[in-house]
């Protein structure tokens, strides 16, 4: 008899949209993976229509808040919880990595998260990323993964030439399929077993 054995828990945070279709269609293709996963609100109201509209509302709900709801959305999960994001989002889970030094890993979509500092050796992360990033210059993520591989991670990069900024979202001019495929094959890949 065929056993259904969870995989691991994931935490998704989304990008500067707000919760958007995209990422909650992300976090059922890792549901369907076996994995349980977790995708808070982190501002309480509807996601925006454009990137500008996107900064607004973070301006109107507050960094300090996003951090606050992000850190409460992952106080009742596992302490190996898997902390990932979406651009803004992955910022939020690097943030979040200095309460959880037992996470499982790090997955950063879209953009750079987690401070060396906060990194334990061997710990599992994963940025995708477009290149060139409007938001990531290249000169700051080679010293981020300088700063990451010489505290310890156990990092793994890919770039994606071409692809626009959000490029996993079907719903913004940045999608693409290709780069939003090889994406995902790349995560499932990371967390199989986590």
């Amino acid at each position: 008899m065929r056993q259904d054995v969870r995989m691991g828990h994931v935490v998704l945070f989304h990008s500067v949209y707000g919760l958007r279709p995209a990422t909650l269609a992300a976090a059922d293709r890792l549901r369907a993976a076996g994995h349980e996963v977790t995708v808070p609100d982190l501002y309480g109201v509807p996601a925006a229509g454009t990137v500008e509209e996107g900064f607004a509302l973070l301006g109107k709900v507050g960094e300090d808040a996003v951090l606050d709801r992000a850190r409460a959305a992952v106080a009742s999960l596992p302490p190996e919880t898997v902390l990932g994001g979406f651009s803004m989002g992955a910022g939020v889970a690097g943030a979040v990595l200095a309460d959880r030094p037992d996470a499982a890993g790090l997955l950063l979509l879209h953009g750079t998260g987690g401070d060396p500092a906060t990194v334990r050796p061997g710990l599992p992360v994963q940025l995708h990323l477009a290149e060139p990033d409007p938001y990531e210059p290249p000169e700051e993520v080679d010293e981020w993964r300088r700063a990451m591989t010489g505290a310890g991670a156990a990092l793994e990069v890919h770039r994606y030439p071409g692809a626009g900024h959000l490029f996993t979202d079907p719903d913004v001019a940045d999608h693409d399929p290709v780069a939003s495929v090889a994406t995902w094959a790349g995560v499932l890949a990371f967390l199989a077993g986590r």
